[in-house]
C-alpha cells in the first residue's frame, strides 16, 4: 500500500471525534434498525426489491427508452449519456442559454461523480448545497464521508466553528440555533436561484416519474421555486414499475438511518407551473458512465441493485473506525469501492479493496441483496490480472503450493521461534516484524504438529467415517483442538481419517485475488479428501469450511476448470463444520455430555464464516449449554474480532483496535471463558489477552465439548 494512503488511515485512527463519533452510531444504528424492522419480513423484502432493480438492470437500454418516452409525453425533456463530460456540457450549455446565474442543489451523489460544482463554479456560476449535511461539507470545503449522512464524520463544535465564520459571529454548539442559522442563510438562495438540480432515488420507467426521498424538505424548494429543475440520475435507479416503489420506500429510510419512514417523498410527474403561471423546465439527465457496462457484468451486475442507503457503511467495522474519507473522494465504504472501481478506474481501487476484511456484515444487512465482499474479491482478482501479484506475496504462495516445503518449513519455525516464545506465544519479534506483535501475542509453532500426533491417537474401529480436514492453525498451532475433535466423533462411534495429503484450503490466496494458486488448493485438497469412502469431511475452522464447501467449485469454474467440478460438488456435499454435526449426532442421541451446576459462566463469540456463510451460530450455543456452561452474551458477539487472515498482518493498525473492542466486551461479560468455532479467532483474541494478561481463556468450542463429553 502506498505511503500516502497508510498515512490517511493513521489520521483518522487518531482522530477520536471521528472514531467516537462513528462507534456510537454503529452501536446505536444495529439497535434502531432491528427495531424499525421489527415485524417485517425483511427477507422476502429485500428479495422483492432486488428483483424490481436486477429486472430493469437487466434491460436498461429498453427500460431507459419506455422512461424517455412516457417522461417526455408529460413534457419534460430527457437526454441520456453514456459519457459523464457530456452531462456537465449539456447543463453548462442549459445555464447558458437560460441566463443562470446562481444554482440550488439537493441529492446527488451523481454531481460529485462528475464534479459538477467545479464545472459550475469555473463558468462564475454560484452554487449552493441545501442539503444540511452537505452544505456544511461544501463549507468545511471537504467532499462527503457517506452517502447518506455526508457530515457524520464531524462533531457540533467543527460544525459551530464553520458556521461561525460563515455569519461572521460566535455561535455556541446549540443545535437548534445552529439549524436556525442553516435555514436563515439557505432560505434567500433558494428565492433567488435560476436553477434548481437535483437527483432521484427511483426512476419509474412506467410513470416517467422521479421520486426523491428526503428528510429536511429542501429537494422540494429545489425542485418547485427556481424556473429549471435539472434531475440528474444515474441509469441504475430505473425500475420498470410503479408498484417497485413501495418496497424500496419501505426498505430505504429503515435501513439508511433506521426510521420508519422519512419526512419527505416527492413523486415528480412531468414539470409543473412556476409562480407566474409560465410551466417549468424539468430537463433529466439519465447518466450512463459505464453503468450499462456493469450491467453486462456477470461478476458486478448486482451492484446495480444497490439502492444507495448506506447500511453497508454503517455496520462495516473498518468504515466505523476509519469514516469516509479514507477510501477516497466520492463513494465510501464497501460499494464505494466497487463503484470507484467501475465508474473512475480500476487502479484507483487498488488500495481501498484492501480497506474490506471480508466478515459479511454488510451482505447481511443490505436491501438490495448484494454481495459486496464477493464482489471485492473479484476486484482484488482483476488487480492481480492486470498486474501480476506482489513478488513476496507470489513467492509465499509458492511455498504454500508445495506442500511438502510448506510443512518442512512450519516444522523449521517451529525450532526457529524458539527465542522468542514462551509459554506457547512469542510475544515480541525484531525489527520489521514488530508490527505483528503489536497489540497481540502470536502462537508458537506447535511441537508436535497435530499430524504428527494423530497416528497415536487409538480410534474404535467404525463403518462410519469422518475424513477431518484440520487446515493450518489446528495442524501446527493447535493440535489439542484436532485431539478434542476426533475425541467427539469417536465417542459418536465415527472413526476419523486424516490424510496428510490434505494442505491450506487456498483461503489466503483467494481473498489475496490469487485465483490460480487457490485453485490448485483446490485440486490437492479434492484429491487427498476424497481419496477414502467417508460419510463426512468435517472441519473445525469456518473458513477451511466454506473453501471446502462453496469456493473450491466457485473458484474452479471461474477458471474453466470444469474437469474438477463434479468433485468439487462431490466433496461440498460432504463437507460440515464441527459444530453443526456435533449437534445433529446429540439430537440423535449418539452423543451425551455431564450434567453439573455452578460450571463456568461462559460468553461466545461469533466467528464471521460460521455465522454469515455457515448459517451456523445457534448450535454451539445449544451445545454449550447441554454441557453444563452458563452462557453469558456479549456485547456485539457477531461483530468481527479483526483478524480477517493476512489482514491483521497487512493493516495491524486497523486490526488492533478491532481487536482491543473485541477483548473489552468480552471482559465485561464477566466470563472466566470465552468460546468460538475458529482457530484464526482463537489466534487473534488469546494473542490479545495475553498482551493485556487478562486471565480470560480462549477456547475452541470443540476441546470444551470434549472436556464434558459422558462417560
Amino acid at each position: 500500500m502506498k505511503k500516502e494512503f497508510k498515512a490517511s488511515i493513521n489520521r483518522a485512527l487518531n482522530d477520536a471525534n471521528l472514531t467516537g463519533a462513528l462507534g456510537k452510531f454503529s452501536e446505536a444504528y444495529k439497535v434502531n434498525r432491528a427495531k424499525a424492522y421489527d415485524g417485517m419480513d425483511f427477507e422476502a423484502l429485500r428479495s422483492t426489491v432486488a428483483e424490481a432493480k436486477s429486472k430493469a438492470a437487466c434491460h436498461l437500454d429498453e427500460v431507459a427508452d419506455v422512461f424517455k418516452a412516457n417522461a417526455e409525453a408529460l413534457g419534460a425533456k430527457v437526454f441520456r449519456t453514456r459519457d459523464p463530460q457530456e452531462v456537465k456540457r449539456y447543463i453548462l450549455q442549459l445555464a447558458k442559454d437560460k441566463g443562470v446565474r446562481s444554482v440550488v442543489k439537493s441529492k446527488s451523489m451523481a454531481t460529485e461523480e462528475i464534479h459538477l460544482n467545479r464545472a459550475l463554479l469555473d463558468e462564475g456560476i454560484s452554487v449552493a448545497e441545501t442539503d444540511l449535511g452537505e452544505w456544511i461539507i461544501q463549507l468545511a470545503g471537504q467532499t462527503p464521508s457517506h452517502m447518506v449522512m455526508p457530515a457524520i464524520h464531524m462533531t457540533k463544535e467543527e460544525v459551530a466553528e464553520i458556521f461561525s465564520k460563515e455569519v461572521d459571529e460566535r455561535l455556541s454548539t446549540d443545535i437548534p440555533r445552529l439549524v436556525k442559522v442553516a435555514r436563515n442563510e439557505l432560505r434567500p438562495k433558494f428565492l433567488a436561484a435560476d436553477m434548481g438540480i437535483s437527483g432521484g432515488n427511483i426512476a419509474v420507467a412506467e410513470t416517467g416519474s422521479i421520486v426523491l426521498v428526503t428528510n429536511e424538505g429542501n429537494a422540494r424548494l429545489v425542485t418547485s421555486l427556481p424556473r429549471i429543475h435539472v434531475a440528474l440520475i444515474g441509469v441504475e435507479k430505473l425500475v420498470e414499475k410503479f408498484e417497485s416503489v413501495a418496497p424500496i420506500l419501505d426498505a430505504l429510510p429503515r435501513s439508511a438511518t433506521a426510521q420508519l419512514l422519512t419526512s419527505y417523498v416527492s413523486i415528480i410527474t412531468g414539470p409543473t407551473p412556476n409562480d407566474d403561471g409560465s410551466e417549468k423546465e424539468l430537463h433529466i439527465i439519465l447518466m450512463d458512465n459505464r453503468r450499462t457496462e456493469m450491467a453486462q457484468d456477470p461478476k458486478f451486475k448486482q451492484a446495480l441493485q444497490c439502492i444507495r442507503c448506506g447500511s453497508c457503511l454503517n455496520v462495516c467495522p473498518i468504515f466505523r473506525l476509519v469514516g469516509g474519507h479514507v477510501f477516497g473522494s466520492i463513494y465510501t465504504g464497501g460499494i464505494g469501492t466497487i463503484l470507484t472501481a467501475w465508474f473512475d478506474e480500476l487502479k484507483k481501487s487498488e488500495d481501498i479493496q484492501g480497506l474490506c476484511i471480508q466478515c459479511g456484515n454488510c451482505k447481511e444487512v443490505c436491501p438490495g441483496k448484494l454481495d459486496i465482499p464477493e464482489m471485492i474479491m473479484e476486484i482484488r482478482r482483476r488487480l492481480v490480472l492486470e498486474k501480476g501479484q506482489p513478488l513476496l506475496q507470489k513467492a509465499i504462495f509458492g511455498v504454500v503450493n508445495n506442500r511438502r516445503l510448506f510443512h518442512g518449513m512450519l516444522r523449521a519455525a517451529s525450532v526457529a521461534a524458539k527465542p522468542f516464545s514462551s509459554a506457547g506465544f512469542i510475544r515480541h519479534l525484531p525489527l520489521f516484524l514488530a508490527d505483528l506483535t503489536d497489540g497481540r501475542s502470536l502462537p508458537a509453532i506447535a511441537e508436535k504438529p497435530f499430524r504428527d500426533i494423530f497416528p497415536e491417537i487409538v480410534q474404535p474401529q467404525a463403518k462410519e467415517k469422518a475424513v477431518f480436514y484440520a487446515g493450518c492453525l489446528i495442524d501446527f498451532a493447535y493440535p489439542e483442538t484436532g485431539v478434542a475433535l476426533v475425541k467427539l466423533l469417536n465417542k459418536a462411534g465415527i472413526e476419523v481419517v486424516f490424510p496428510e495429503e490434505q494442505t491450506c484450503c487456498g483461503a489466503p490466496a483467494l481473498y489475496n485475488g490469487a485465483y490460480e494458486v487457490a485453485a490448485q488448493n483446490a485440486v490437492d485438497n479434492i484429491q487427498a479428501l476424497l481419496q477414502q469412502e467417508a460419510q463426512y469431511v468435517v472441519s473445525a475452522c469456518p473458513t477451511c469450511t466454506v473453501a471446502l464447501a462453496h469456493e473450491f467449485g466457485k473458484t474452479l469454474e471461474s477458471l474453466g476448470q470444469t474437469e474438477w467440478m463434479e468433485k468439487a460438488q462431490e466433496l461440498a456435499a460432504k463437507t460440515v463444520d464441527l459444530s453443526t454435526l456435533v449437534k445433529r449426532l446429540t439430537d440423535e442421541g449418539r452423543l451425551s455430555f455431564e450434567e453439573g451446576e455452578g460450571l463456568s459462566k461462559i460468553t461466545y463469540h461469533d466467528s464471521c464464516h460460521l455465522k454469515r456463510t455457515l448459517k451456523v451460530s445457534e448450535e454451539p450455543r445449544e451445545l454449550l449449554q447441554k454441557a453444563g456452561y452458563q452462557l453469558e452474551e456479549m456485547f456485539e458477539c457477531d461483530m468481527c474480532c479483526g483478524m480477517g487472515g493476512s489482514y491483521s498482518m497487512k493493516l495491524p493498525e486497523i486490526s488492533a483496535p478491532i481487536l482491543k473492542r473485541k477483548l473489552q466486551n468480552i471482559k465485561e461479560t464477566g466470563a472466566p471463558v470465552v468460546a468460538m468455532d475458529c482457530p484464526g479467532c482463537v489466534m487473534q483474541i488469546r494473542g490479545g489477552f495475553d498482551q493485556q494478561e487478562g486471565g480470560v481463556k480462549v477456547k475452541h468450542t470443540a476441546e470444551l465439548l470434549a472436556e464434558r463429553l459422558k462417560g
